[in-house]
């Protein structure tokens, strides 16, 4: 039986360090870097998206980042299949591949082996389901996919139109929910040995803090001005609705302060943080490592590489 490749991945919330984490582990055990993310695939809002600048890759190849027209659509099965074409590619070259990122749903279906079934679509069926979103609220359609697929509700926040109308789709267009189908795609060995490091921290207000700094660097580094030229050209786009874009729109369009904008920029972006350790707490093969209980970043790098050397028998 051919052995299974090695793949390293840094997961945690936004701003808790994954890139640098990351970008480090790369140099030192000869590796590249996958990035896991779902709005950094889209070319374009840099400085919204958090994209690592090429100051911070520090020269290590960084695949996935950056490519996706903005009126493309991109699936999660379309990024493992392309999260499988680097991992062999960066395999096969004899380094270490470190998928990196806070879309749990990416890291888990690449490494998980998840096969995605053709699980039926229905172009005008979305539209409705769309339209009823937007007419309704999201709390009211959740509502509506919690009585039929309780499993995918309880995932899934109002504000998450896209999973909660696919949900929707999928049921009625096949009688059978979208955690069926899940269920039915992990159905499968694991493709790849595995050692995922979660980056943490025992005080949650230290990770708040470093949110709410780096909302006022993005702010410095040209966010606004960012946005502002984006939306003109791409309002109604999926990649508009990133945390960084949509809070900043109710400014720009008169509505708010920009004091209250920024205000309410920094909360969502603390409650999505909530959300990704929500999701990542559910898995336990995560080796959790919590970053404010070292003195500086380089004792956590060297501990997050002595787990992955360890597991993975480098």
């Amino acid at each position: 039986m051919k052995e299974r490749w090695k793949v390293a991945a840094v997961v945690g919330a936004t701003a808790s360090g994954k890139t640098s984490l990351a970008v480090e582990l790369a140099r030192r055990l000869n590796g590249e870097v996958i990035s896991a993310d779902s709005m950094q695939i889209y070319r374009g809002l840099s400085v919204a998206t958090a994209k690592p600048t090429p100051e911070e890759m520090k020269g290590i190849p960084h695949h996935l980042i950056d490519f996706v027209p903005l009126d493309e659509e991109f699936s999660v099965a379309r990024f493992c299949e392309l999260g499988h074409r680097a991992i062999e590619d960066i395999s096969g070259r004899n380094r270490l591949p470190i998928v990196c990122g806070g879309t749990g749903l990416y890291v888990d279906s690449l490494l998980n082996n998840i096969i995605f079934a053709d699980i039926p679509s229905d172009n005008a069926l979305r539209e409705r389901l769309n339209a009823e979103f937007d007419g309704c609220g999201g709390e009211t359609l959740l509502k509506r996919l919690r009585e039929i697929d309780p499993e995918t509700a309880e995932k899934l926040s109002p504000a998450d139109k896209k999973r909660i109308v696919r949900g929707l789709e999928v049921y009625e267009l096949s009688g059978t929910t979208l955690s069926e189908f899940s269920r039915r795609s992990r159905a499968f060995p694991d493709r790849y040995r595995s050692c995922v490091i979660g980056i943490g921290y025992r005080d949650r207000q230290k990770l708040y803090d470093r949110i709410n700094l780096r909302v006022d660097l993005m702010l410095k580094e040209g966010l606004l001005d960012e946005v502002r030229n984006f939306y003109s050209e791409n309002a109604g786009k999926t990649v508009i609705q990133a945390i960084g874009c949509k809070e900043l729109l109710p400014y720009l369009r008169g509505e708010q302060t920009l004091t209250e904008a920024v205000e309410k920029l920094k909360m969502e972006t603390r409650r999505f943080a909530k959300r990704q350790l929500t999701w990542f707490r559910r898995n336990d093969k995560i080796i959790w490592i919590y970053a404010d209980e070292f003195d500086s970043p380089d004792e956590l790098s060297a501990c997050a590489e002595s787990e992955i050397r360890a597991n993975l028998d480098l």
